[in-house]
């Protein structure tokens, strides 16, 4: 267990209890123009005050003791009662212009809030939550612009009895962070409105979902292309009509290649049937032919895409079996004609590789490393991430960090999701409906399907040396509609998928979607 265990500081009477922690004390005019004691070093275990540090509300929840993430030392808030705190410390003589704070952060969750934030900085306060992490460290970022040479860092807990959260290795210094793509993925929409779906605003009027999604922040949007599909949606016609209004609405457009009939994944990669046939040679082509054809098409109507990923979720190969793992100089030489379809249609189009299990580091560099030596080209990295099945957010982070720093590429999230319930809008069972599925500090309710997306969010644009791209949501636009099922051979199939839309059982917004206001 990693939450601090203070018998003593638990008997001290809280000196503020239950105060609000908006409002501080004057600061002092002597405070310092860089932070102090960021990494609690300067502390000895059971330190009431870090050093450079100020408290207020509950003073005696907020501490410094052993268990530094790479130190001795780190700040902790915890206590037997519900309490409020907030450690800050507050710099005076800065230069104006922006500037970011990075932490490393532990959360075993349950509080009313946890965040650490930038305030009095001459603009709005910026904050970011502390993630629920309660064995790896996780590294957040706060930006700010400073414009009047001063700023507040503060740390908050707003929590119940026994909550707690570790903090460490704080440093605020000049730069900026944020994320350039805060998208989802729309392919189901064009049959959802075939088949009657609507789609309504958090208030409850109807309306254009992608309107909705992009007066929401969404930025971009993603939609998957399937060969020649049984029921004729996802193809090149739709993909097609659906970028129109993407674009209309000012967002980018990711199209996402599967190169199959069906859908495309780690447990299956089928040759779309016309195809079925062919060898290596032919399926070269084949792929560069479709990629080509598509996307000089949607240039042709003015919706050049802005993203391409060759392959859906390409962890064994594609185009099985000649595009096989098992084969790797076929499987990059497949790639390749992908990529170089995508560079001949437009220049400017990033060309993405994209797998499933992005908790997963090893696998991931065991992947790339191949790709690498086998000369297969590629401009961007995207991990599916669902932290019911591919590890902690620690772990994604890791991920993360290793596979931009190892490969000098962009990364971004491809596809994540949480549910807002359990039970089902249709007869088909949902593929995540037990509370034992769920990932621990994320219960199945709006709150818990926004807080995910704010900390996936949060992970993302922390990667080092601006490398996080961003993060797409899947899949927004699959509310349950008779007709519009996973399997698009079987008019009769379900979706299993209704409760991790971002639109309710009531076809309203769902308050999740203010993660795309996300920085």
């Amino acid at each position: 267990m990693f939450h601090p265990r203070r018998t003593l500081r638990a008997l001290l009477p809280p000196l503020v209890a239950g105060l609000a922690l908006t409002a501080l004390p004057a600061p002092a005019a002597t405070a310092a123009s860089t932070l102090t004691n960021g990494g609690f070093e300067a502390d000895g275990s059971g330190t009431a005050t870090p050093n450079g540090w100020s408290e207020y509300g509950d003073t005696g929840a907020s501490f410094s003791e052993s268990g530094g993430r790479d130190g001795g030392h780190r700040l902790s808030h915890w206590s037997s009662s519900a309490y409020k705190v907030e450690t800050y410390q507050y710099l005076s003589g800065l230069t104006n212009g922006n500037y970011r704070l990075t932490a490393w952060v532990r959360s075993g969750g349950g509080q009313n809030a946890a965040h650490i934030a930038l305030k009095n900085c001459g603009g709005a306060e910026q904050r970011t939550d502390l993630p629920v992490s309660a064995s790896g460290w996780i590294r957040i970022v706060v930006p700010v612009r400073v414009t009047n040479n001063q700023c507040t860092i503060s740390v908050s807990s707003d929590a119940n009895a026994g909550n707690w959260i570790n903090v460490d290795d704080l440093a605020f210094a000049p730069g900026t962070s944020g994320l350039a793509a805060k998208g989802a993925d729309i392919s189901s929409l064009p049959k959802s409105e075939a088949k009657g779906g609507v789609y309504r605003t958090a208030s409850g009027s109807a309306g254009d979902p992608v309107a909705i999604l992009k007066s929401a922040g969404m930025n971009y949007a993603r939609l998957k292309v399937w060969v020649d599909p049984a029921d004729g949606y996802n193809d090149k016609a739709h993909v097609l009509a659906l970028a129109k209004r993407i674009k209309a609405q000012g967002m980018k457009l990711l199209v996402d290649f599967h190169y199959s009939d069906s859908w495309a994944d780690p447990g299956k990669q089928t040759k779309p049937a016309a195809w079925a046939g062919h060898g290596y040679g032919q399926l070269k082509t084949d792929v560069y032919r479709h990629t080509y054809d598509v996307l000089s098409a949607l240039k042709a109507q003015g919706t050049t895409a802005d993203m391409v990923q060759v392959g859906n979720e390409i962890n064994g190969g594609m185009l099985w079996n000649e595009g096989s793992t098992d084969n790797w100089p076929q499987l990059a030489g497949l790639l390749n004609s992908g990529y170089d379809a995508v560079k001949a249609v437009d220049r400017s189009t990033v060309a993405a590789l994209h797998l499933a299990e992005g908790g997963d580091r090893d696998g991931t560099r065991w992947w790339f490393d191949n790709a690498v030596s086998h000369g297969v080209k590629f401009d961007a990295i995207g991990l599916s991430y669902y932290g019911y099945w591919h590890g902690t957010l620690h772990d994604v982070q890791t991920t993360l960090d290793d596979a931009a720093a190892r490969y000098g590429k962009p990364v971004f999230i491809a596809e994540t999701a949480y549910p807002f319930r359990l039970d089902s809008e249709d007869a088909h069972e949902n593929i995540i409906d037990t509370s034992g599925e769920l990932v621990p500090g994320y219960p199945a309710s709006t709150a818990g399907q926004t807080r995910w997306m704010n900390d996936v969010a949060s992970i993302v644009e922390a990667v080092p040396n601006g490398r996080g791209l961003g993060v797409f949501y899947w899949e927004a636009t699959w509310t349950a509609r008779t007709g519009n099922g996973w399997d698009p051979a079987d008019p009769s199939s379900g979706n299993g998928w209704e409760n991790q839309a971002l639109f309710g059982y009531d076809d309203r917004a769902l308050p999740a979607m203010a993660w795309f206001r996300h920085r």
